[in-house]
């Protein structure tokens, strides 16, 4: 009995090793915007670790991190390097770590309806109306980076 407790705990932590460490990110959002919040629960939900910063000056965040006027959004995020701008599904954010271009970050800018955290679970939200274009920034021209 003792010998299979054994195994149980060692087949345990086999597993613990080998699941994947959260991707760390921190998102600057104002104070109480419930579509921000879902959008970090969205993330969660998809293997990141989020660390939520209320901030009631956004434009000096988006300032600081050299963001263009025409690609701001609700909220901003780094993670690694990169600085992510609005509500970017969750499989660009993916194809940015693994990628690694030589940009400062991406952007969907505005809250478009239907994007993760604007769906119609928010209140802000609803159903999809357009495709999603995802910009670069950072180096020369903001570009087309994905669409979906």
């Amino acid at each position: 009995m003792a010998r299979l407790m054994l195994l149980a705990l060692l087949a345990f932590a086999a597993v613990q090793a080998m699941a994947k460490p959260a991707i760390q990110a921190t998102l600057w959002h104002n104070p109480g915007c419930q579509c921000c919040a879902a959008y970090a629960k969205y993330l969660d939900k998809h293997g990141f670790a989020v660390k939520v910063i209320d901030s009631s000056d956004l434009g000096a965040v988006f300032r600081e991190h050299a963001v263009p006027d025409k690609l701001v959004s609700c909220h901003l995020m780094t993670v690694g390097r990169y600085t992510v701008v609005g509500h970017v599904p969750v499989d660009v954010v993916q194809k940015l770590l693994r990628e690694h271009p030589d940009i400062r970050g991406i952007s969907l800018p505005g809250m478009p309806h239907g994007s993760p955290g604007m769906g119609p679970e928010s209140r802000m939200g609803g159903p999809k109306t357009a495709p999603f274009v995802i910009y670069t920034f950072g180096k020369g021209p903001s570009n087309g980076y994905a669409t979906r």
